[in-house]
């Protein structure tokens, strides 16, 4: 629930909630799922996949599946390598001698992970291919397998790619300001290793594949559960050898990302090379387990922090060492991951010297790429975990240590030492906002009377204040880094006859709720009817151009571009009112959708009916062509910087490690929003995911590179049931980096959330001596936790003393 709502005038369309016009078709069962499409002729793919975490690959036999009933075709990757003009792309060089390996569609000569393609079959129905690839017969020769980061990079380790003679993918450093003075100077230097576990994404739609070979037109039209349309049409386009312009691709009803659907993978460009050779239409749909191998996984961090403070408790210095698992291959943006967080180690707080390395690393594992946050849920949990164990070693009470060092919310526009410049916030507002509607105070006496009492049930809360950079910047903020990140988009508004408006955006929803958002951007700056507003997406044959969707940049750039358009044809509307009025362009005012003369309000024109003028193109300026519409292509001048205080209160069951959140509220600054209802939704779901990072969520490979949660089974992803009801409220500072005000929030409950819950269950166990419990602090690792500072304490006793809990 949240508490506040936004004030409105009664004609207000932004800033209020309206219902999704996204929901109706939803939740009446009229999607347009990939895997509904049924196409005349259409033919079912089956992969075959390594058994083998790293293998030669030194015989593949597809004759008998070639005659099991149904199936047309079967081809291993030496049939088809001729038919790529290149790898599967990454689009993210982080180094100039960053390692790359080749990673064709289907190995050809050796596999590198649990999953990797061999071969493909291609039948009429997909159990007739699901059963085919049973009869594709593959002999390996093993190879070793390496899985642990810190073994790959040892002095003669084995290699998990032979062709690459190292398992260092690159080495990328961040230095600003004096360390090894503000380290020598330093009253206190805190140092902690953490790790962020490998993870799973899970959306509810499985990823599929639709591709038809040209029929009436030349193109090719490949359907896919993606959210990157735009960037799949160019990239497929160099992978295949495919004329970009001879190649449609549309992303219909998505169901959910993550950034799980942000690459370009290898089922796709099979199905476009297989259309193409069989000239017939082809569908691939991945079964759940199928996805938790071969679907890109995230995080997988080693965090190495050590802290730098004066003696009064001010942040003078962090140095901060990661190694990041790159999986065995590096999909479209895998190496810039983590170096987002380079930017965020630093978080909300002031400091005078920052040193940040970032080792990637490959293994025989499944791809990591980006997860919801990417690399800033990382960063954020590290320095909030950090700066809770700081204040735990001064003795001083978290939020005092916090306070202390955070940005004022006078000093905005503030440049951190991480290099870049926070806009707005105001840090002091939504803490002290969190803290009454948490109850801070009353909870921390409720959990003195339990230390007390020595209640086995212990009560610990947990603090994340957080911010976060979003809505991919040009390289003048990120310099190199920033190359193949991208931050400009597109939109086109059209003004039809009618009166009816047709937005036209380069993002790509999966869920977010931009059909009604970019309407209420749409309808309040063209004084229109928020129903008479329509908006076209995911289609790169409707929306020519376009950036896509990830890393909460859809707002912050897309309806940036929106408001840029609709202004652009208000400016076209005002000359062709100015000639109809028979008046000064200077003189006209616009509101609601009406021009009307300054000083003779009855002498006016709504937009419609200039737009019915400009379209009958009898009675327009000579000098001026018949049509309102607009397009607009912006390029950010920097991210937006949401953020927020984060508060969680859990119980924990000293006896059995169980962990019960009792309670979660946040108060996030998002700029000026759009429309409240969705703001609620973003933060929930992102909340959902981060506190699942924190107590439930890990993807498990044994030392062989077999993935131990290979369904959900085994990858406990939380229902609702293990969730409390999450008090939600918010406080306003616009951005300046975009006329609209607003910053992105597709992604910050789950960057904020993870930190909160584990600070609270450390808090609960300091007591008993547990000052980490690894994530996630599932009723085992808790209990672990407690056991072994339980045994430490015993160990380190006097003789003829007992250790144990304070």
């Amino acid at each position: 629930m949240t508490t506040l709502d936004a004030p409105a005038t009664p004609d207000a369309v932004v800033g209020v909630t309206k219902l999704r016009k996204e929901d109706a078709h939803l939740v009446t069962g009229r999607t347009r799922w990939t895997d509904n499409l049924a196409l005349p002729g259409m033919l079912h793919l089956a992969v075959v996949r390594s058994p083998m975490a790293h293998a030669k690959v030194t015989r593949v036999d597809v004759s008998a599946a070639l005659d099991q009933p149904g199936v047309v075709a079967a081809y291993t990757g030496a049939d088809l390598q001729e038919h790529w003009a290149a790898g599967l792309p990454c689009a993210w060089p982080v180094t100039e001698d960053m390692r790359a390996p080749v990673h064709l569609p289907i190995a050809t000569d050796e596999v590198r992970y649990v999953g990797d393609a061999v071969a493909v079959v291609v039948a009429r129905s997909r159990y007739q291919a699901a059963d085919a690839i049973e009869f594709v017969d593959v002999e390996y020769d093993p190879l070793p397998v390496v899985t642990d980061m810190e073994a790959a990079l040892a002095d003669g380790a084995d290699l998990a790619d032979t062709t690459l003679g190292s398992n260092e993918c690159f080495t990328w450093p961040l230095v600003n300001g004096d360390i090894d003075a503000a380290f020598d100077g330093a009253a206190h230097v805190v140092s902690r290793r953490f790790v962020n576990q490998r993870l799973i994404p899970t959306a509810i739609e499985p990823r599929a594949v639709v591709c038809a070979p040209p029929r009436d037109q030349r193109e090719y039209t490949l359907w896919s559960a993606t959210q990157v349309p735009h960037i799949l049409r160019l990239m497929l386009a160099l992978t295949c050898g495919v004329p970009e312009h001879e190649l449609r691709v549309v992303a219909p009803d998505v169901g959910g990302g993550f950034g799980s659907k942000l690459n370009v993978y290898a089922e796709e460009a099979i199905c476009l090379v297989l259309a193409k050779l069989l000239d017939q239409p082809v569908k691939w749909t991945e079964t759940r387990s199928e996805g938790y191998q071969a679907t890109v996984h995230g995080r997988d961090q080693v965090q190495d922090l050590s802290m730098a403070l004066d003696a009064d408790g001010r942040i003078r210095g962090l140095r901060v060492e990661l190694l990041a698992d790159m999986g065995a291959y590096l999909q479209l943006v895998t190496p810039g991951v983590p170096l987002l967080g380079a930017f965020m180690f630093n978080a909300i707080y002031k400091m005078d010297a920052l040193s940040f390395t970032c080792t990637g690393v490959f293994t025989n594992k499944t791809p990591t790429d980006a997860y919801r946050g990417a690399g800033r849920p990382e960063a954020t949990f590290a320095i909030e975990r950090l700066v809770d164990e700081a204040a735990h070693e001064l003795g001083m009470e978290p939020f005092e240590l916090r306070e202390r060092n955070w940005i004022r919310h006078e000093e905005f526009p503030y440049e951190t030492i991480a290099g870049i410049t926070y806009d707005s916030g105001n840090y002091e507002a939504a803490t002290a906002r969190a803290k009454e509607l948490f109850d801070y105070d009353g909870l921390r006496e409720e959990q003195r009377r339990r230390r007390e009492a020595g209640d086995p049930v212990q009560l610990g809360l947990g603090i994340s204040t957080f911010t976060e950079m979003c809505g991919l910047a040009p390289s003048r903020v990120l310099g190199s880094l920033a190359y193949g990140a991208g931050g400009w988009e597109y939109a086109g508004v059209r003004m039809l006859p009618s009166g009816k408006v047709e937005v036209v955006t380069g993002t790509s929803p999966h869920g977010q709720g931009h059909v009604t958002a970019w309407s209420q951007i749409a309808a309040e700056a063209l004084g229109v009817p928020y129903e008479d507003v329509e908006v076209r997406h995911g289609d790169t044959a409707v929306a020519h151009k376009g950036m896509d969707t990830y890393g909460s940049r859809s707002l912050v750039v897309g309806g940036y571009a929106v408001q840029v358009a609709c202004d652009k044809v208000v400016a076209k509307a005002r000359r062709v009112a100015a000639h109809l009025l028979e008046a000064s362009e200077d003189d006209l005012e616009f509101a609601d959708g009406r021009f009307s003369v300054r000083g003779s309000p009855d002498a006016a024109k709504t937009i419609q009916e200039v737009a019915l003028a400009v379209f009958a193109a009898h009675d327009y300026p000579e000098d001026m062509e018949p049509s309102l519409d607009s397009d607009a292509t912006v390029d950010p001048e920097n991210f937006s910087y949401p953020h927020g205080t984060h508060l969680a209160a859990v119980e924990v069951d000293t006896e059995t490690g169980r962990v019960h959140l009792r309670s979660y509220v946040c108060v996030d600054d998002v700029g000026k929003v759009i429309n409240p209802q969705i703001v609620e939704g973003q933060i929930h779901g992102g909340l959902a995911q981060g506190i699942a990072q924190a107590l439930f969520e890990e993807a498990v490979h044994d030392d062989e590179g077999n993935l131990l949660t290979g369904s959900l089974v085994d990858y406990y992803v939380p229902s609702a049931a293990d969730l409390p009801t999450f008090v939600t409220d918010r406080t306003e500072t616009p951005a300046t980096t975009n006329p609209l005000g607003v910053k992105g929030v597709g992604e910050a409950g789950t960057i904020a959330s993870t930190p909160a819950v584990i600070n609270a269950v450390v808090d609960a166990l300091r007591p008993l001596g547990v000052h980490d419990v690894p994530m996630p602090a599932s009723p085992r690792n808790v209990w672990e936790a407690i056991r072994s500072a339980s045994a430490g304490a015993e160990s380190s006793a006097p003789a003829g003393t007992q250790g144990g809990p304070a």
